[in-house]
């Protein structure tokens, strides 16, 4: 039961910044008074994610985080939780190193299905203790109510944060992974909550067709040797109208080898041909992009666009 729904705001955070040092760079506002207010519009994103994941009585999100691993893990000392989390990259690193073979899909899919390491390393990550790009999901969140939808997937949930924050706001969730120790750990998270959702294992269950119209796919992609392959199963399971949220880059990162795309191209030749139209770009902060499915690619026709428009405002 949702008792509490705590206030977005109301513009994307990644225009308002840009529009915030357009005017600094313009000197009607200074250095300090741009850091200043960015750091407080970071911060309101920051509370609406902490509201989402902390546990009933905590208001420390790296503690509550740290917590609640502990308490899945069977291990009440939070050092020894938080120096498994630190050191948790590294030994993925290695684990990568050691196994992979360019074209070996089968190594790909046993390393994310099998990795104890890696719910350390996601829930680290969301305690921002070192990187603020989490939020992104905040921004997901505000464009899915902006347009009215009810109905989300997180493709590659990993440990299952995003569903915890769009169910705070009233959405139906689904959670889907390649990964069975990701979904073990998001199903005993979820349950711990006393939260439903839907979970799917993507070794073995297809996506339901038309059944979502809101699909996050963060810091996905960049995983998936062919992500032009990827996108054709989501593109079935949204609703026309819907939105495809993610980040679709890549970024070279010597502690992530496991970032194996090479060229996003292909993908978006795809989602071209499967109907999908760029509806939201974030160009200032993490580069995130949305995509609306704006007509049936099978009947090659657009669907009626105005009816679409005032249904699923922008």
């Amino acid at each position: 039961m949702i008792t509490k729904r705590p206030s977005l705001l109301d513009e994307a955070l990644a225009p308002r910044l840009k529009a915030l040092w357009a005017e600094v760079e313009a000197g009607r506002l200074t250095i300090e008074q741009g850091y200043a207010r960015q750091q407080e519009w970071i911060g309101g994103y920051a509370e609406i994610w902490a509201d989402g994941l902390l546990l009933p009585g905590e208001n420390d999100l790296r503690r509550s985080i740290l917590i609640e691993l502990g308490n899945l893990e069977s291990c009440d000392d939070l050092a020894e939780i938080e120096s498994r989390c630190r050191s948790a990259m590294l030994k993925m690193k290695e684990e990568w190193n050691v196994g992979f073979r360019e074209g070996d899909a089968e190594f790909v899919v046993n390393y994310y299905d099998k990795s104890t390491n890696y719910p350390y390393e996601l829930m680290w990550w969301h305690t921002l203790a070192e990187d603020q790009s989490p939020l992104a999901y905040v921004a997901a969140l505000n464009l899915a109510l902006q347009n009215g939808f009810t109905d989300s997937l997180d493709f590659g949930a990993g440990v299952g944060s995003g569903g915890l924050l769009f169910f705070r706001h009233g959405f139906r969730i689904a959670l889907a992974d390649i990964s069975s120790t990701l979904l073990d750990f998001s199903r005993r998270r979820l349950k711990a909550r006393g939260i439903p959702a839907t979970l799917i294992d993507l070794k073995t269950t297809e996506l339901p067709s038309e059944r979502y119209d809101f699909i996050t796919a963060m810091d996905v992609f960049e995983h998936i040797a062919e992500p032009e392959k990827a996108v054709e199963p989501l593109a079935t399971a949204l609703r026309p109208g819907g939105i495809l949220f993610g980040r679709f880059d890549v970024l070279p990162d010597e502690n992530r080898p496991s970032h194996i795309a090479r060229d996003f191209g292909p993908m978006f030749n795809r989602l071209n041909e499967l109907g999908f139209e760029e509806c939201w770009r974030d160009d200032w902060l993490w580069g995130h992009q949305g995509f609306r499915k704006v007509w049936e690619a099978k009947r090659g026709r657009r669907r009626g666009d105005i009816a679409a428009r005032s249904k699923f405002p922008f």
